[in-house]
């Protein structure tokens, strides 16, 4: 069991690290050129800038069994069909029950950008999604990658 975190905007990669020095696993960040993010203890995967560049190159790697942190549902599902256990930055678990929705939103989001509407952002991130991040993560580790 490896733990991937797609490093595009991932505001949680020292949490990730963190745990997984604790429980000794490998951790891998996945970014482009334009992007880099090294980090002590983490092997980092740096690859071309390009429209899901990273995306295909951490997808090309997952194994079942590890752990891949991203908030892009399109790479989310991909990493689910590969058995794969995939978590975002508020320690939301994407599952086969919940993927299809979450894509199904980004695809009317795309609609309306295309039309030319605006949607709102995200709100500021809170201490509280970053605790929720460590506490989920921290319990799949504990349970060998697999807690429900």
């Amino acid at each position: 069991m490896r733990v991937l975190i797609d490093g595009d905007g991932c505001p949680v990669v020292n949490d990730a690290l963190a745990l997984c020095r604790q429980f000794a696993l490998p951790c891998l960040i996945f970014c482009d050129t334009a992007h880099e993010l090294q980090r002590e203890g983490a092997e980092t995967i740096v690859v071309p800038k390009g429209a899901d560049s990273v995306d295909f190159a951490l997808v090309n790697r997952v194994e079942p069994g590890d752990i891949v942190v991203t908030q892009d549902y399109g790479l989310a599902a991909m990493c689910l069909g590969r058995q794969a256990t995939v978590l975002n930055q508020d320690g939301k678990r994407y599952t086969e029950e919940n993927i299809s929705g979450l894509l199904y939103t980004r695809y009317l989001g795309g609609r309306v950008r295309r039309g030319g509407g605006r949607l709102k952002g995200p709100p500021k991130r809170q201490r509280w999604q970053a605790e929720a991040f460590r506490e989920t993560l921290g319990q799949l580790l504990e349970q060998g990658g697999t807690a429900p």
